[in-house]
C-alpha cells in the first residue's frame, strides 16, 4: 500500500466493528420505546455506557485486558467527539471527560455487582439509579433489567473472535 493510499484511506481504528455494534445496539428504538429510556442526550449516553459496560465486563471476565483497554479508548474518543459536537470547548472538555469517565467507572462497578446477584431486583435498582436517574417509570427498571440480562447472555455466548469483531448473535 502506498504512502498516499495509507493517508487517504487509513485503516479503521482497533475494535471499530465492536464499537459500531455497541453504539447501534444502544440506539435500538426498543430501549426508548419499550423500556422508557429517555430519548435525550443523557438517555443515549446512559445506553451507550450500559452496553459498553456489559461488553467490558464480559471481556474482563475472559481476561481480555488489552482489548478492554482499547475499548475504553474507543469510548473516550467517541465521547470526546460527541461533547465537542454539542459545543463543549477545549477549556472545559477535560472536566466533562472526567465526569464521563467517572460515570462509566461507577456504572461498571454497579453493574458488575448487580449482575452476579440472584434475581433482577439488584440490577433493576442499579438501572433505576443509572439509566433513569432515580426516577424510573413504574415497572420500567425491572423490565429493563430483564432485557439487560438477556443482552448480557447474548454477549457471553459470543466467542472471543466474534465479539471483538462486533458479531454478537
Amino acid at each position: 500500500m502506498s504512502f498516499l493510499s495509507r493517508i487517504l484511506n487509513p485503516p479503521p481504528p482497533p475494535l471499530a466493528d465492536l464499537w459500531n455494534w455497541i453504539t447501534a445496539t444502544a440506539r435500538e428504538p426498543r430501549w426508548y420505546l419499550r423500556h422508557a429510556v429517555a430519548d435525550t442526550v443523557d438517555g443515549r449516553f446512559d445506553m451507550v455506557a450500559l452496553v459498553t459496560a456489559l461488553v467490558m465486563l464480559e471481556m474482563e471476565g475472559r481476561g481480555l485486558k488489552t482489548e478492554t483497554s482499547v475499548l475504553t479508548e474507543r469510548f473516550v474518543d467517541d465521547m470526546d467527539g460527541s461533547l465537542r459536537d454539542i459545543g463543549i470547548g477545549d477549556m472545559v472538555i477535560g472536566k466533562h471527560m472526567g465526569r464521563v469517565m467517572g460515570a462509566l467507572g461507577g456504572r461498571l462497578g454497579s453493574y458488575r455487582a448487580a449482575l452476579v446477584e440472584e434475581g433482577d431486583a439488584p440490577l433493576a435498582e442499579s438501572l433505576a439509579r443509572n439509566v433513569y436517574r432515580g426516577e424510573p417509570p413504574e415497572g420500567a427498571a425491572l423490565d429493563l433489567a430483564q432485557a439487560v440480562r438477556a443482552l448480557a447472555a447474548r454477549i457471553a455466548a459470543t466467542p472471543d473472535a466474534a465479539l471483538l469483531a462486533g458479531d454478537v448473535a
